[in-house]
């Protein structure tokens, strides 16, 4: 069974969290497309949700479905979020920022009742770090910033090489909000929440892919015997 396949089990166990006149934050990236078209499959049906998207390329994909959008601004108090991640742990923290959207997914998160995390098993982790950690920079000061973050990574006990994330063209990619990635690749995170506090306090961090405490549950989907099985971490209730 494929990983395509796998994601769209997970977000059709999603799916069925959905409700009509629900606010939904839809997030980024291959797995929360697939929940992006199931939905647009549901909303020509006759659902009605307003979705905001956490991401142009979500907004792009959702608008060609038909899906009704709106602002945070517009809707600043969300039903439910729906959104992958590049791996979770047993107590539903997240690295997440992949596809360069973490600020408005981590906005998007907080701004709702509940976050699901949709994703192939093989996100679930036992320990969070072998995904390098996506820290969202201010592109002033670039180098500075640097600095400071391979210290605050020493000092919170992580170890591993800090580097900018490029785009195709060669240059440093460049995020929704105008900003630049820097990629942490440190094999292991001892205390996620130590590392988190710690690149809070450098100056030029915009947000970084560190998730605690957000998650309410995670969709996890499996191959066995040929075919999908889904388990879910957490409660979806």
């Amino acid at each position: 069974m494929s990983g395509p396949d796998l994601r769209r089990a997970a977000a059709a166990r999603a799916l069925d969290l959905v409700a009509p006149g629900m606010r939904l934050g839809l997030g980024t990236g291959s797995t929360a497309a697939a929940f992006v078209a199931l939905l647009g499959e549901r909303v020509r049906a006759g659902l009605d949700i307003v979705g905001v998207p956490t991401s142009e390329a979500t907004r792009a994909q959702a608008e060609s479905l038909g899906i009704r959008l709106a602002t945070l601004d517009e809707q600043p108090e969300l039903d439910l979020t729906i959104d992958g991640a590049d791996e979770v742990d047993d107590q539903l923290r997240l690295i997440k920022g992949g596809g360069a959207a973490l600020l408005r997914e981590k906005i998007v998160a907080c701004a709702s009742r509940r976050m699901v995390v949709i994703a192939d098993a093989a996100k679930h982790v036992a320990r969070l770090g072998a995904f390098p950690l996506p820290i969202e920079v201010n592109p002033f000061g670039l180098n500075a910033t640097r600095r400071a973050v391979e210290a605050a990574v020493a000092g919170a006990g992580c170890s591993g090489a800090v580097w900018l994330r490029g785009g195709p063209d060669g240059k440093p990619l460049v995020t929704d909000g105008g900003h630049y990635i820097l990629d942490a690749h440190l094999g292991a995170i001892p205390d996620p929440d130590a590392l988190g506090a710690a690149l809070w306090a450098v100056p030029g961090v915009v947000e970084h892919g560190l998730f605690l405490g957000i998650a309410d549950a995670a969709i996890l989907a499996a191959a066995r015997d040929g075919q999908a099985e889904v388990t879910v971490l957490g409660s979806l209730a």
